[in-house]
C-alpha cells in the first residue's frame, strides 16, 4: 500500500502535515475527512517519488537522509520489542512510524514497509536508504531473517548503535571544560595584549625611561596582536579549512593516517578506537551468521583509518586464501598481541564471536581511560598556562613602576 504525504486544516484552521497510506490519493482524502480535517494537498510518497517535505515545507532528498546513532538505536530497539512479541515486520514497522515524532523518520518507515509489504525482504527495503541503513545493518538483518532470528539480532543491532552514542556522548562530555577553559585563555590573553598593555605602554612611554627586557618583549607581543592578529586568525582558519581538503585526497590521507599509528599516545588512540570498531562488528556480523569472508569486507568499512582498513582488506584476501583470522591480523603488525591471542583462542574453541566481542569491550575501555586520563591533564595544565601567561604579563607591567619608584627615592 504506497504512502502519501498531506498539508490539512484541523478544525482550528491550523495546518497539519504527515503521511498515511492508502490505495490512491481519494481515499488518503477521505480518510482525512473522517479525522476531521480538510485536505489541501496530497503527494504520492513511494520508493519512486524521492522527494519529502519537512515541517517547514522545505524539501529535501529522502535517499540522502541519514539518522543519527541515538535514532537508529531507538528505532531497532523498537522494531526488535514489536517482533518479539509476535507482529509482522510490516505491523512492527506501522506501529514505529506512527510511533516516532520525526517526519524524516515516519517516512523512511513507511516507504520500507511498502517495500516489504511488496515481496521483498526487510534487509533489501533497507537498502531503499543506505545511508540511514549502512552495510553493516542490512547484512546483519539478512543473516538475523535467513536464520529466523531477527529479533535476536536487531537487539544486537541495538545494544551495538546505543554503546557507539554512549561512548561518543562521554567523549563529547568530557571535551566540554578543555574546550571551555582553552577558549577562554584565548580571550583573556588576547584583551590583555590588544587592550590593558597598549594603555599602560602610554604611561611609561612619557618617562623616557629605559624599559626591562621583560616589558619590551610583552609590549612587541602586544604589538603584533594589534598590528597582525585578525591575520594570524584568518591564517589559522585557512589553514584548517586547506587541512580538512587535503585530508578528502586519499594519497595524502592515506599517509596522514599512517603517521597517526606511529606518534606517541596518538597511535594507540587512534589503534585502540579502530581495533575495538572492528572487532565489535565483526563480532555481531559472525554470531548472526555472516560468513567470515563477507563479514571482515563489511568490517573494514567501520575502521576510519584508511591505512589501517587497507590491512583489514589485505587481511580478508588471506583469510580467503585459507589462512586464520589470527594469522591474517598478525601479519600486518598493527593489531596488539591480546586481541590476536584471544582471537586465536576463540577459532580454536569455536566462539570466535564471543571472544570478538570481549576484545571490542576491552580495547573500548582502554580507549575511554586513556582518553579520559589526557582530558583530566588538559585542564590543569590550561590554568597553569593561563596564570602563568597572566603573571608574566602583570610583572611586566610592574617592573617600570618598580623601577621608577627606585630612580624617585
Amino acid at each position: 500500500m504506497p504512502a502519501y504525504e498531506f498539508e490539512a486544516l484541523d478544525q482550528t484552521g491550523r495546518s497539519k502535515k504527515g503521511i498515511v497510506e492508502g490505495d490512491s490519493a481519494r481515499q488518503v482524502r477521505q480518510i482525512l475527512r473522517d479525522r476531521s480535517l480538510a485536505p489541501l494537498r496530497v503527494d504520492l510518497t513511494s520508493a519512486a517519488n524521492q522527494g519529502n517535505i519537512n515541517k517547514t515545507g522545505a524539501s529535501f532528498d529522502v535517499f540522502g537522509s541519514r539518522l543519527s546513532v541515538s535514532e537508529r538505536a531507538l528505532v531497532t530497539r523498537q522494531l526488535a520489542t514489536l517482533i518479539a512479541a509476535g507482529l509482522s515486520v510490516e505491523e512492527s514497522l506501522l506501529a514505529v512510524s506512527k510511533q516516532t515524532e520525526s517526519p524524516r523518520t515516519q517516512l523512511m518507515l513507511v516507504t520500507v514497509r511498502a517495500k516489504v509489504m511488496e515481496g521483498y525482504s526487510f534487509a533489501r527495503s533497507l537498502q531503499e536508504y543506505p545511508k540511514a541503513f549502512p552495510e553493516l545493518y542490512r547484512a546483519t538483518v539478512e543473516a538475523g531473517e535467513s536464520a529466523g532470528h531477527l529479533e535476536q539480532v536487531l537487539n544486537q543491532l541495538a545494544d551495538f548503535s546505543e554503546a557507539q552514542y554512549e561512548s561518543g556522548l562521554r567523549i563529547q562530555q568530557a571535551m566540554i571544560y578543555p574546550v571551555i577553559l582553552l577558549i577562554l585563555t584565548v580571550a583573556i590573553l588576547g584583551g590583555l595584549l590588544g587592550y590593558v598593555v597598549p594603555d599602560i605602554v602610554e604611561v611609561f612611554a612619557d618617562t623616557g625611561q629605559a624599559l626591562p627586557a621583560l616589558t619590551q618583549m610583552i609590549i612587541g607581543a602586544s604589538d603584533f596582536v594589534m598590528s597582525y592578529g585578525i591575520f594570524v586568525v584568518v591564517l589559522v582558519i585557512l589553514a584548517v579549512m586547506g587541512f580538512k581538503r587535503m585530508l578528502g585526497v586519499a594519497a595524502f590521507r592515506l599517509k596522514f593516517d599512517q603517521k597517526m599509528l606511529h606518534l606517541p599516545v596518538f597511535a594507540k588512540m587512534a589503534r585502540g578506537r579502530n581495533t575495538a570498531q572492528f572487532a565489535s562488528t565483526l563480532s555481531i556480523l559472525s554470531s548472526s551468521g555472516v560468513p567470515l569472508v563477507e563479514a571482515m569486507q563489511i568490517s573494514s568499512g567501520v575502521v576510519s583509518n584508511t591505512w589501517l582498513r587497507l590491512q583489514v582488506k589485505e587481511a580478508t584476501v588471506k583469510v580467503r586464501e585459507g589462512s586464520s583470522l589470527q594469522s591474517a591480523l598478525e601479519q600486518s603488525g598493527y593489531f596488539p598481541p591480546m586481541m590476536l591471542y584471544m582471537i586465536a583462542s576463540g577459532e580454536s574453541s569455536g566462539e570466535l564471536d564471543q571472544m570478538l566481542s570481549r576484545v571490542a569491550k576491552h580495547m573500548q575501555q582502554d580507549v575511554e581511560v586513556l582518553l579520559a586520563t589526557l582530558l583530566s591533564l588538559i585542564g590543569p595544565l590550561m590554568l597553569v598556562l593561563m596564570g602563568g601567561a597572566v603573571f608574566t604579563i602583570v610583572m611586566a607591567i610592574l617592573l617600570p613602576i618598580i623601577n621608577l619608584n627606585q630612580l624617585v627615592v
